[in-house]
């Protein structure tokens, strides 16, 4: 696959269109025929990435918009999730293992963790009352990537 081919999606801030992104992101980068563990670990860095911001940046408020955007360059995988919500104050701790800004929800404060483990790369933007961008990379160890 020489040629970039990508995607976007919107939708609104509810829990319940979580696996809705996790499910859509895994059917867009199965085209590089990932193993089983590479789209696991997809599916679950963009359900921690979609949950923070339906928890974190809109406090479960239903009225916000989280956008997905995924793109395939060769075997190279680039996903950014965005919203538009409350922006991190203190990004250095929310980044440590098992700090969490919800204890009453009982979150286990390991988002960022997970993200920084499962991909290559991991990049946050984020900014008081106007939101949050989380940009990740992963090689895809494909044979469809290895071969095209």
């Amino acid at each position: 696959m020489s040629e970039r081919n990508f995607m976007s999606l919107q939708f609104a801030s509810r829990s319940e269109n979580e696996s809705f992104a996790r499910v859509t992101v895994a059917a867009f980068v199965s085209q590089l025929d990932p193993t089983l563990d590479e789209l696991t670990d997809i599916k679950t860095v963009v359900s921690e990435a979609v949950t923070n911001a339906i928890i974190h940046g809109y406090d479960n408020s239903p009225d916000g918009i989280v956008t997905i955007s995924a793109e395939i360059e060769q075997d190279m995988v680039r996903i950014t999730v965005t919203d538009q919500g409350a922006g991190i104050e203190d990004l250095e701790l929310a980044k440590q293992p098992l700090f969490t800004s919800k204890p009453e929800l009982e979150r286990s404060g390991m988002g960022f963790t997970i993200m920084e483990n499962f991909m290559d790369e991991v990049e946050v933007a984020t900014e008081l009352g106007v939101g949050t961008t989380i940009r990740m990379k992963k090689r895809i160890e494909s044979k469809k990537a290895l071969f095209n």
